[in-house]
């Protein structure tokens, strides 16, 4: 009797892919220090700074076989390490976890919402988790968000909910964070456009808004709690912290100008600074494409941002808050304040 036999194959490219799409900062390993993980293409690295020599110390890359489109840290409440959320062209979400002693990337959790391939309809090119590790929002370019639930089980396994919807027809994306609200529900930021009247009179001008989306943990469902027009050219948002830490809202970038927002704040903007010189263009206009937020260690209401233009320019970002009577700090802002630091074409900057 003849047998068969299954063929299984996979191809790999000599020369692995350099280009980092996405990079995020956590203790994967469980311990106090903080690592660098990096999305390249289809490899998922991970990367230890060493403040010593000032370099950092690859430990582990690892082919995901396809493309990763997005990547989010996150950690459950009491847990002590981080864990990793990816999004791929799979047309699903994988929960990662990093085993040290292997050195190895362990794939707890995975779950399909979509189509493979990366289309402008199917979730994945953004994803932003909740700060105290209890939701992600991963979003498409156009139309469709998907909310998922994360927590433990009677065994203290991580597990993930069934997808909650919060799709919106004739909307573009073009950032997604999570805002730092504490242990309210939590709240997901969104800059979006609305295309439904342009489609049906060229004439119409798309304004782009700045969106709050609440998940309700009690009723278990998603809801657009606020909106307000921001710049036309805003592009980009970052997190800024809440609670104890901060007066919580969003940096929003756009050409030539950082603003601070926030549904019960007034808004505050500064212009990106220009160089002096030659080798400064007047007529260009230039934009924040990177950045991070770094908390001061054993400081309390300490932070600041570091982003950087297409120029290379790298500044810093403070934002200064009232004090009560007895000088304590509010949580109202007062003044944004924006410092050119120094000119990078190839920036690495260790945040410990």
């Amino acid at each position: 009797m003849a047998t068969t036999s299954n063929m299984f194959l996979y191809s790999l490219t000599i020369q692995p892919p350099t280009s980092v799409t996405q990079a995020i900062i956590g203790q994967f390993s469980g311990t106090k220090e903080q690592q660098i993980v990096t999305a390249s293409g289809p490899r998922l690295n991970l990367y230890r700074p060493d403040i010593n020599s000032g370099k950092i110390i690859k430990l582990l890359s690892h082919d995901v076989f396809g493309i990763i489109r997005s990547i989010a840290a996150f950690r459950l409440a009491g847990s002590s390490k981080d864990y990793i959320i990816l999004a791929s062209d799979s047309g699903r979400i994988a929960i990662v976890e990093y085993a040290p002693t292997k050195n190895s990337f362990s794939r707890i959790h995975l779950a399909t919402f979509g189509k493979s391939g990366v289309r402008r309809v199917i979730p994945g090119q953004y994803l932003a988790a909740d700060p105290k590790g209890r939701a992600c929002l991963i979003a498409s370019i156009e139309k469709n968000k998907l909310v998922y639930v994360l927590n433990r089980n009677a065994e203290a396994e991580l597990t993930i909910s069934s997808p909650l919807e919060a799709h919106k027809h004739g909307i573009l994306v073009f950032s997604v964070v999570s805002l730092d609200v504490g242990y309210a529900n939590p709240v997901f930021a969104a800059l979006e456009a609305d295309y439904t009247e342009a489609e049906q009179d060229d004439s119409a001008e798309v304004e782009i808004q700045l969106v709050y989306y609440e998940l309700d943990l009690g009723l278990n469902h998603v809801v657009r709690k606020w909106s307000e027009v921001v710049d036309p050219t805003s592009s980009l948002l970052f997190q800024v912290p809440g609670g104890s830490d901060g007066p919580s809202g969003v940096l929003v970038c756009g050409e030539e100008n950082v603003t601070y927002r926030h549904s019960n704040q007034e808004a505050f903007r500064v212009p990106i600074p220009r160089r002096r010189g030659a080798t400064e263009d007047p007529q260009r206009r230039r934009i924040i494409v990177s950045g991070v937020m770094h908390k001061l260690k054993g400081s309390t209401s300490a932070f600041f941002f570091l982003l950087q233009t297409d120029d290379g320019d790298l500044f810093k970002v403070t934002l200064d808050m009232a004090e009560d009577a007895d000088g304590n700090l509010t949580g109202e802002v007062t003044r944004i304040k924006i410092k050119y630091l120094i000119r990078f074409r190839f920036l690495i900057v260790f945040v410990l």
